[in-house]
């Protein structure tokens, strides 16, 4: 608290006196302690967590062995099968169609394990690039519709649609690997009532394995062609990087000033019950919602289409309904049926030469890209919400911790989780509503929209965009101002750098209050005074 004296005190804010704190002490690093000097250890007071880098690598690394292990899976199976030519398939007995349901979802599964390892290592390395173009705004970004400049930088427009393409490409390989070997693309019972025939076709798999294998390289060389200040996905700990190293400056006037009233720069303000939402915080968030409703929109557009086409023609048709067609209303399942009852379907012409598969290949990933590209932009919406929640400790009785384990940080993150389960599980329900038949003696590739199947991924759809939309709209309680991951407000906030911090009120003042963090707790801000920051102002007894 200020001291009153005869006389004003005037005192200058010095962004620089930032640099005389230690560093922060990180456990998981002992083991890298080697790699850093001591001068470095003693000035920068950020985290370059190591441990995130190790654990990225490792991540990588595994998706590379995936990537491979699909690789030659699929070299095995087509040389096996050199009589079908392109359509090279094992086939395999199930004891039941719940089975193969399973090899799929786990198949979704991996696939979002392996490219969320590479997502977050390409992440990393692009969020240092903006960084060293003076372009980063946000500690979260949507990283495949952001890119650093230069058409051959790995971090660049080119290299970020590739990689978006190859993500396409990964879960819809996943679509076209698992079939039923029958003419009816439906898990019916064959030769008794527990065995099920099941096909893994080869040219899908060896695609799956190509794309995450690119990717691996992609992240990989904008990784190798950046310098990563730090691999913390803290904004605290990137924050801090910026502040240390020059490249973000703190404003002053600011300590109460939320992201949403930044650009205004109205200079102090008093503290207000009510913090701005994630929507009116981060303009990205707002394209990311309206594109998720836009989904839904599109797939019930979908499932209405394929109602259409199906009462006009195919409920009448003997052949593909065997005088068993049932209401939709009245054959509601999770599951497909095992009737062509409320199913539509088409068929692609099959050849040698491989053609057969590209032309799968594109039906699934013009109905599945919009999901992939919807699921992978929901992750800004988590990371932002996952930042200001982070941020929020600092107003409470533990204060928040700045050194924390990687994997503790990501599987303590119920946002996160819930989105880590929600892309396989939407993936795979895709996958019941659009499945493909290839039989061993057809000369077609049948395709099968079940609409029953259809509705329930727009239903899941829409609960699921319910849920960011409501997220992104909840305003935080407190006279905390909102960061929302955003810098240059984090820089502006924390004036005073430690390994667990508390937000608060710091000092009195005529006509100005200052708010900030400290290493110990802070009382209350005063919600009747006006808080502007420490040093800059005139202080009158």
């Amino acid at each position: 608290m200020a001291t009153t004296s005869s006389k004003p005190i005037e005192r200058y804010w010095d962004p620089t006196s930032f640099l005389s704190y230690d560093a922060l002490p990180n456990p998981q690093d002992d083991l890298d302690s080697d790699t850093t000097s001591t001068t470095e250890t003693k000035t920068a007071f950020y985290d370059h967590s190591l441990a995130s880098r190790r654990y990225a690598l490792v991540g990588m690394a595994c998706s590379g062995v995936v990537s491979c292990c699909c690789i030659i899976a699929s070299i095995f199976i087509m040389v096996g099968d050199k009589e079908d030519g392109g359509k090279a398939e094992m086939s395999l007995l199930l004891s039941s169609g719940l089975q193969k349901e399973m090899v799929a979802l786990m198949l979704n599964l991996i696939v979002t394990i392996c490219t969320q390892s590479t997502g977050f290592v390409h992440g990393i390395s692009l969020r240092s690039a903006l960084a060293s173009e003076s372009r980063l705004r946000f500690n979260s970004n949507l990283r495949l519709l952001t890119a650093a400049r230069g058409w051959r930088n790995p971090n660049g427009m080119l290299f970020n649609f590739i990689m978006a393409v190859l993500l396409i490409i990964s879960y819809s390989s996943v679509s076209l690997i698992t079939s039923f070997d029958d003419m009816h693309g439906i898990a019916v019972p064959i030769s008794g009532p527990d065995i099920y025939p099941f096909t893994i076709l080869g040219l899908p798999l060896l695609l799956l394995g190509i794309a995450l294998l690119f990717q691996v390289v992609i992240a990989w060389s904008s990784m190798r062609a950046v310098k990563v200040l730090t691999w913390s996905s803290s904004p605290f700990d990137l924050t801090a990087a910026l502040v240390y190293h020059t490249q973000l400056i703190p404003v002053p006037f600011q300590c109460m000033r939320a992201v949403s009233g930044l650009d205004l720069y109205e200079g102090p303000a008093k503290p207000s019950d009510r913090q701005p939402s994630a929507w009116h915080a981060h303009p990205s968030i707002r394209k990311v919602i309206m594109s998720l409703w836009g989904l839904v929109v599109a797939y019930a557009g979908w499932a209405t289409l394929a109602m259409y086409f199906y009462d006009k023609y195919f409920e009448n048709n003997s052949y593909y309904t065997y005088d068993m067609a049932v209401p939709i209303s009245k054959s509601w399942s999770f599951f497909p049926i095992d009737t062509f009852s409320n199913v539509v379907v088409y068929e692609v012409p099959f050849s040698r030469n491989g053609l057969w598969f590209f032309l799968s290949l594109a039906n699934v990933a013009v109905l599945q890209g919009p999901l992939v590209l919807g699921l992978h932009c929901s992750e800004l919406i988590v990371d932002v919400i996952q930042d200001e929640r982070r941020w929020r400790y600092a107003s409470r009785t533990e204060g928040l911790k700045l050194a924390t384990n990687p994997l503790k940080s990501v599987f303590a993150n119920p946002f996160y989780l819930l989105l880590f389960v929600v892309k396989p599980v939407l993936h795979w329900m895709f996958g019941l509503a659009f499945t493909s038949s290839s039989g061993a003696y057809a000369h077609w590739v049948s395709f099968y929209m079940f609409i029953v199947q259809i509705w329930n991924l727009c239903i899941a759809l829409f609960i699921f965009a319910c849920f960011i939309t409501f997220v992104s709209l909840r305003r935080p309680h407190g006279p905390q101002p909102a960061a929302y991951g955003h810098l240059q407000t984090l820089a502006n906030l924390v004036d005073e750098w430690s390994p667990v911090m508390w937000w608060g009120h710091k000092e009195d003042g005529i006509p100005y209050c200052h708010a900030g963090t400290s290493d110990h707790s802070l009382p209350d801000v005063k919600m009747d005074c006006i808080y502007a920051g420490s040093g800059s102002y005139l202080f009158i007894s």
